[in-house]
């Protein structure tokens, strides 16, 4: 039987208990900052940057990993007898996946595969851990990546934000920008779909919008639902977050549930107070 390793990026931002269970392979994002660059989760935590963003009268920015940072974790991998799946953050939000696809040059193109998650962040996070348990269990390489696109595809994900100025500023906007401008003091609720960000709805204050984002995945999955996972990941508010997950779980059979931090590279377009819920459904 073949050993399978699964590669995905920091934007996942899963507790590093998990990542080290789970044998994942991280190859992480970086945010620049008054000149500096760091490691997204590694030299910048989530701790360490909500903190500094609150006060901070300069904007980070973000960068993709480079070809060769993915191409060391690769050759790495295929020396210790590994084939490898890889699945990064939308190539629609970041460049990560062509930096991968980069340094696949001359690299045995049989025993990696690549897959565009088209979505970010804990949605990432919940399909790697999804894949992570199939991978366990002795699945092949072609199944793992047909299981990828398949979790993927059906993964839900609602983000109730404080405000889109964040998003803005990134250029990461996408079909939430027929709110600016539009919104005057009200709190979007944004969604991920085919790679991008798009706009659901808007509400009047922050409560109401982490009520709508949970009310909206019922609608979505039913009410009392089995699912394979539920979770919460929150820029700073895990206060507010813990009870997201909380409303969330009593409206839902899950099997697995988890709550994480928004990871550096994904709070800086995010922003401060921004609440995303995900769910994968039963196939």
């Amino acid at each position: 039987m073949s050993k399978i390793a699964l590669v995905t990026d920091s934007t996942i931002a899963l507790p590093q208990n998990l990542v080290i269970e789970n044998h994942l392979h991280i190859v992480p994002l970086s945010v620049i900052w008054d000149g500096k660059t760091y490691l997204d989760g590694i030299e910048m935590t989530p701790t360490t940057f909500y903190d500094r963003l609150a006060g901070s009268s300069t904007n980070p920015s973000t960068s993709q990993p480079s070809p060769e940072a993915f191409r060391e974790v690769f050759q790495a991998l295929l020396d210790q007898g590994y084939e490898i799946l890889c699945v990064t953050i939308s190539a629609k939000l970041s460049g990560t996946f062509d930096s991968a696809q980069q340094a696949l040059v001359g690299l045995p193109a049989e025993s990696i595969r690549l897959v565009d998650s088209q979505t970010a962040s804990l949605p990432l996070g919940m399909v790697a851990l999804e894949l992570a348990s199939a991978i366990a269990k002795g699945i092949s390489l072609d199944d793992a990546e047909a299981l990828a696109k398949d979790l993927c595809a059906r993964t839900e994900v609602y983000f109730a934000l404080d405000t889109l100025e964040y998003l803005h500023r990134g250029g990461r906007i996408g079909g939430a920008a027929k709110l600016m401008g539009t919104l005057l003091g009200l709190k979007p609720i944004l969604t991920i779909k085919n790679g991008v960000v798009e706009a659901l709805d808007k509400v009047r204050t922050s409560k109401r919008a982490r009520e709508r984002i949970v009310e909206m995945m019922v609608e979505k999955m039913g009410e009392g639902a089995k699912v394979r996972f539920i979770g919460v990941t929150a820029a700073g508010a895990l206060t507010e977050a813990q009870n997201v997950l909380a409303d969330a779980q009593a409206h839902f059979n899950a099997e697995r549930s988890i709550l994480a931090e928004l990871s550096p590279v994904i709070g800086t377009h995010g922003g401060p107070g921004t609440i995303g819920l995900v769910c994968i459904p039963e196939a």
